[in-house]
């Protein structure tokens, strides 16, 4: 029988979506499961995406151009705008989600065996692409006891040798929520000019700033403009997971160059959802404003009831929707595959994603989880209370 490819076996699992059998086989059990385990808003889509799908005319759903349409790149240009960003409608390419958005700045950017400095905990597919492109992720290590605050130059550049070709950043954070400072931004360009290194930021939750701090966004640092490559989409900030459009976005015209050899190869991003997310840029002020104030109490919600259960700790998250929080078990993995095969309350339970996925040092984050905070209040609130009893029956519970 042909063996799997060394590609295929080193690709990691998702520590989102890798415990998902097992809910589906508590849900079956008629066991309610609060999903606190993937960012998957539940906040309504713009009525302007939804009639836009509803109202297309079309007789033909065709290829769209493989950079996407002009007419989309050309409003995205006027929405940075908003947030400081000068771009022309070439420094944009549109892909099919922030994933591929990802997995192509790696193909171009990199050869197989150049490593990328990321810091940990970071989003777990990170690792995927980087396999899928032959690259290899270096991490640095942040601490929920410091709040998840970068260390110090020398730690970066103790990773630093003549295969480092990147620094890979997610502002605000997924996992943590953290937002790096304008001196950590400063720091990380500092490093790239130095050893001029890409710099990929992912920024697709910049929406979702809770702090008096500003947006300091890669396109914001002077003298290293080429050197970066943002990442964005339109899933989290209109709840838009599946029509998967996101963007590259660079002014080094060398690495549009490279990245729309792969566009034209995966032939065009989706049409209907770039219809979706065009339209979504026509909403009115007021829809933005809304999701941002419910998030805003959803996250006082969470963390509020968090940290008053015995034994557990969450720091306050600066950005997005995430926080990641320090249980008293023995293996989070465990409990939380504990809380879905062999634990209910009142006929509910709770499904996070184990935090040790989103780091690759060994041992990292064993006792820490990931929850989303995107359910309503009343169900954030009783989940909190799930979690609380969870952790009163688990055997494998520590003691403070």
């Amino acid at each position: 029988m042909p063996k799997i490819s060394t590609r295929g076996q080193e690709m990691p699992e998702s520590p989102i979506r890798k415990l998902a059998p097992l809910a589906q086989q508590a849900k079956e059990r008629g066991i309610h499961v609060y999903h606190l385990n993937i960012g998957q808003p539940d906040l309504p889509t713009p009525k302007a995406a939804l009639d836009a799908i509803r109202n297309i005319d079309r007789t033909v759903l065709e290829y769209s151009p493989s950079q996407g349409y002009l007419s989309y790149r050309k409003k995205l240009v006027k929405y940075y705008e908003k947030y400081r960003i000068s771009l022309t409608p070439d420094d944009i390419i549109i892909t099919s989600g922030g994933s591929e958005a990802v997995l192509f700045a790696f193909m171009s950017c990199l050869n197989p065996g150049d490593e990328i400095i990321v810091p940990e905990p970071a989003y777990a597919n990170y690792m995927a692409f980087a396999i899928s492109a032959g690259a290899v992720i270096r991490t640095i290590s942040t601490t929920i006891e410091e709040g998840f605050s970068l260390p110090k130059v020398e730690k970066f550049e103790e990773l630093i040798n003549e295969r480092t070709r990147a620094i890979l950043i997610c502002n605000p954070n997924n996992p943590t929520g953290y937002l790096y400072t304008h001196r950590e931004m400063n720091q990380i360009r500092d490093l790239v000019k130095k050893y001029d290194l890409y710099l990929f930021s992912d920024e697709v939750y910049r929406e979702f700033i809770y702090t008096g701090s500003p947006y300091i966004s890669a396109c914001h640092l002077e003298g290293i403009e080429k050197n970066v490559v943002l990442i964005d989409s339109v899933s989290k900030r209109y709840s838009e997971c599946g029509i998967r459009i996101g963007a590259l976005i660079t002014k080094n015209a060398e690495v549009r160059k490279a990245v729309m050899k792969f566009c034209q190869a995966r032939l065009s991003p989706p049409l209907i959802g770039q219809i979706a997310a065009e339209a979504s840029l026509d909403e009115p002020e007021e829809y933005s404003r809304e999701v941002y104030d419910e998030y805003v109490e959803r996250r006082k919600c969470l963390i509020d009831g968090l940290n008053r259960i015995p034994g557990v700790y969450s720091p306050i998250p600066m950005g997005a929707f995430y926080t990641v929080a320090k249980l008293p078990v023995d293996d989070a993995e465990k409990f939380c595959a504990w809380c879905l095969t062999e634990f209910n309350y009142e006929g509910e339970t709770v499904m996070m994603a184990p935090a040790s996925g989103f780091y690759t040092t060994p041992g990292s984050g064993k006792n820490e989880v990931r929850i989303a905070y995107v359910l309503k209040k009343e169900d954030l609130n009783r989940a909190i209370v799930v979690l609380r009893k969870a952790l009163e029956a688990y055997p494998g519970r520590v003691s403070e």
